[in-house]
Parts: structure tokens; C-alpha cells; sequence
């Protein structure tokens, strides 16, 4: 039997692909549903997704269903954002993100002029041609063996366009209107770094946005996704054992053997992929011989504080996602690099459903300090930015203790960053070396951090799997 510990969207994928595959699939999972990571809450008649705020990349999702012989739109009818982001600079000006080449160009240069447009033209042509060179050689690829770097080939590519120059700068070689420049690389903090840090190969990600295009399901919100994914396992014959947690996995000389559960039962296994923080999960649930050296001093990205808000009426012209761009912007990484909240905060609000409203700025994780009152301030900054009044409205709110509690490590839901010593393949294993059977999939492992890179990291492993018993 195979066994899935966490049933986030990386274990959720890995399941459906092998019991797509004839495989007996248990899930175990500590929490009453599905969704790790992709959660919900509830506060009086306000439901809220508290986790990633849209997909994008749904082809990789589609895949998933496709795997089992289904159609995505049958169980997940999804919608395109337009626009995908609204960016709102402190000049007062304003660019609204769409997927449109030609509508971007025009704005852009009504924003910041002809000559900027064409640059603006050329560049997302650049990044084009990047994000094919990359998806299929390493993000979309089993990075466990040191061969699968060896692709020199992409490598050249990449080197070439500009792919291992720091962000910052090879957005500038290309653009030099300062608001352009920060729509195209504050994506780094997805990456948990600052532009000047992050690799150029990230760019992709504004890639994604601007050009793949940003979705939301038609009903449900984004938990609907596991639900969905839960469901298909379901049809497909996999067995979910809900409020329970794995406490450790058994191995012995040829590999693993079973998955022990906080109710004292001992679950026969021959294969385990573990879906959960990878982190906490060498703390106490794997053996000693799972470690790995990946592991032994990791860096973690910053976190965040969320207030989610509960509204009397939906806000009048307001985009799905709004971000607001503080007046600085180099000090703002410089503080969260050093542990510190950002002097002059840039938040993200996003406006899903009428009477839900989500504000995310990012802070410092449990190593650092100081996010204590970002609370109270996010809402003052609200308040500034001229929205209403919100204080008085019923809020829930996520901050490093919350996200910890919640089983995150060192308090961020974004897990380790993706500096050149935590990418690809020194990105922590998707396989245990020394002890066959035992696979991981999520965002600890590559490709990394996001809906799309997570949901790849469970069909990898579960590929593994299938190969392996070949």
C-alpha cells in the first residue's frame, strides 16, 4: 500500500496519480479536510481562503484530472482574472495587469511613454522565450539526481538571456521606468528574497501572471481545489483518514514499512510520500536516516500577517487583487532581510468575494521581530489608502505565531527561500537515499514554493513510485 502523509495540493496530486494508476492509496491527514496549506475559516457568515489567493499555470491542474481520465472544467469550472493585478503606485498612477499583450502595451505606454512601451514589448518577449527554456528542463522535471542539472543546453539559454544575473538587474537592463520595474520584480518575494538577491530566472513568474494569466475557480474559492482533488482521489478508490496524525514512519533493512498513527495503529506501507512540512517532519516523524544535508542550516523565506475581513457590502470597483506600492522600496527588503517589518509597507488586498476582504503584508518569520502591532497598523494604512474604516469589522488574523501554530516552521507559510543554494537540485530531496520507498513532494522540495511548483512536486513523486515498481 502507499501511503501519502498530508492531504495539502502536494499529497492530494501524488494520490490522485497513483491511484489513477491502480495503486492502494491511504491519506492521512491531521486536520478534518483536505487542503493543508490551501485552507479555509469560517468567522459568523464570512468564509475566507487562507492560503494562496489564485492559480495560475491551470494546465498543470488540468493534468491532474487528466491523469485519471477526467476534465478539469467538469469538476473546477475556473475563470481569468482581468485584471490579474491592480498596482497602485504612491504617485497615484496605476497599471492594471492583464494577459493581453496589446492591452498591456497600450497602458504602458500611456503610463510611461512610446519608447518605454517597445522596451516593455521586447522584454516580455524576453521572458517568452526564458519561461520556455525553464519550464521543461527544471521546473517541470525530477530535480533528485545531480544529472538532471546537466542540461547545458537550457543552461546556455538561460545564461544567455540573462537568467543567473540578480533580478533587479536584468529587469533594468531591459526597463527603466521605476513603477515597470517594480511590477516585474516584487514576484521576487514569492521567491522569499529581494530582487537583488533573487536569481533573473524568476522572472518567469511575472511570466505566469502576466502572460499565462491568473484564474479563479467559478464557485468555492480556492479551497474548492482540494476538495476537488479529494473528491477525484476518492472516485478513484483512495482511502482518507481524516483528524488523524502520522507519528512515525517504520523502516527496516530493504526500506519502509509502515506509517505509525496517533491512535496507535501500525499501517502497513511499502511506499511513503511525505507531503508535510519537511522541516517538522525530520523533528520527530522520519528516521534518522532520512536526513538530509540539504537541511542542515536552511533559510527560511519572511512571512506574513493576514487580516482576513468580513464586509457589510462589496467595495465599489475594486480588482480581485490590489497592490500598493509604498514610497520606498529597497529598504523595504533590507528591513525584512534583517528580521525587521518593512519602515514603509507595500500590502496586498484582495477582494475575492463581496463580503470577504483579505490584506497580506509581508514581516518577518519567528527568527525575526517586530510583527507584533503590524496588525493594528496594516488597518491604519487601510484607512490611508482610502478605504473605509474597517477596524470595527470582524477580522480573523494570521502572523508567524499563527502560521507556527498552523505547523508551519519557523512561522512562514512561503517555507525555505529560493536562494541559488536551495534551487533545483540543493533544494531538499524529493527521495530518501538511504531508505527506498520513502519519496516527499510540497513546497520544501523542488521545484519549490506556489500552487503550480507544488502540485508538480506530487506528481513527481508519484512518478517515482511508478517507475520504480516497473
Amino acid at each position: 500500500m502507499d501511503v501519502v502523509i498530508g492531504a495539502g495540493l502536494a499529497g492530494l496530486s501524488a494520490a490522485v496519480h497513483l491511484a489513477a494508476a491502480g495503486r492502494e492509496v491511504t491519506v492521512i491527514e491531521a486536520r478534518k479536510e483536505p487542503g493543508g496549506c490551501c485552507g479555509t475559516a469560517e468567522l459568523g457568515p464570512h468564509r475566507f481562503d487562507t492560503g494562496p489567493s489564485v492559480l495560475t499555470m491551470p494546465g498543470v491542474l488540468a493534468e491532474i484530472f487528466g491523469a485519471a481520465g477526467e476534465e478539469l472544467e467538469a469538476w473546477l469550472p475556473l475563470r481569468r482574472l482581468d485584471p490579474a493585478y491592480r498596482l497602485l503606485f504612491a504617485d497615484g498612477s496605476r497599471l492594471d495587469v492583464t494577459p493581453e499583450a496589446e492591452a498591456m502595451v497600450r497602458q504602458v505606454r500611456e503610463l510611461c511613454g512610446p519608447a518605454e512601451a517597445e522596451r516593455y514589448r521586447r522584454f516580455r518577449a524576453l521572458l517568452g522565450r526564458m519561461f520556455e527554456a525553464e519550464w521543461p528542463a527544471f521546473i517541470d522535471a525530477d530535480m533528485t539526481r545531480l544529472r538532471a542539472m546537466a542540461r547545458p543546453l537550457a543552461l546556455a539559454r538561460l545564461a544567455a538571456m540573462g537568467g543567473f544575473r540578480r533580478l533587479d538587474r536584468l529587469v533594468a537592463a531591459h526597463l527603466t521606468d521605476d513603477r515597470l520595474i517594480r511590477a516585474h520584480t516584487f514576484q521576487a518575494l514569492y521567491a522569499g528574497l529581494s530582487p537583488r538577491r533573487a536569481l533573473g530566472i524568476y522572472a518567469v513568474i511575472s511570466h505566469m501572471d502576466t502572460v499565462g494569466g491568473v484564474y479563479f475557480p467559478r464557485a468555492g474559492g480556492m479551497h474548492s481545489i482540494p476538495l476537488a482533488l479529494a473528491a477525484l482521489a476518492e472516485k478513484l478508490g483512495t482511502t482518507f483518514r481524516y483528524g488523524t496524525r502520522a507519528t512515525r514512519v517504520r523502516t527496516d533493512s530493504d526500506g519502509v514499512t509502515a506509517v505509525l498513527l496517533d491512535s496507535g495503529e501500525r499501517l502497513a506501507a511499502r511506499t511513503v510520500v511525505v507531503a508535510c512540512d519537511l522541516v517538522n517532519a525530520h523533528a520527530g516523524l522520519l528516521p534518522e536516516a532520512a536526513a538530509d544535508w540539504r537541511l542542515r542550516r536552511p533559510r527560511f523565506s519572511p512571512s506574513c500577517v493576514v487580516l482576513h475581513i468580513g464586509l457589510e457590502r462589496p467595495l465599489t470597483g475594486q480588482a480581485h487583487h490590489t497592490l500598493h506600492f509604498g514610497k520606498q522600496w529597497a529598504s523595504i527588503f533590507t528591513a525584512l532581510e534583517a528580521g525587521r517589518p518593512q519602515p514603509d509597507p507595500s500590502i496586498l488586498v484582495t477582494h475575492p468575494t463581496p463580503d470577504t476582504l483579505t490584506v497580506l503584508e509581508p514581516a518577518p518569520n519567528l527568527l525575526g521581530h517586530g510583527w507584533d502591532g503590524l496588525a493594528d497598523r496594516t488597518l491604519a494604512r487601510l484607512t490611508d489608502l482610502g478605504y473605509s474604516d474597517l477596524s470595527t469589522r470582524p477580522r480573523l488574523t494570521w502572523d508567524p505565531r499563527r502560521w507556527a501554530a498552523d505547523g508551519h516552521s519557523a512561522g512562514t507559510p512561503f517555507a525555505l527561500d529560493h536562494r541559488f543554494t536551495q534551487t533545483a537540485w540543493l533544494r531538499p530531496s524529493g527521495v530518501a537515499r538511504r531508505i527506498p520507498g520513502l519519496h516527499f513532494a510540497g513546497m520544501h522540495t523542488a521545484p519549490g514554493v506556489g500552487v503550480p511548483p507544488v502540485l508538480i512536486s506530487g506528481r513527481l513523486a508519484a512518478l517515482r513510485i511508478l517507475e520504480a515498481a516497473r
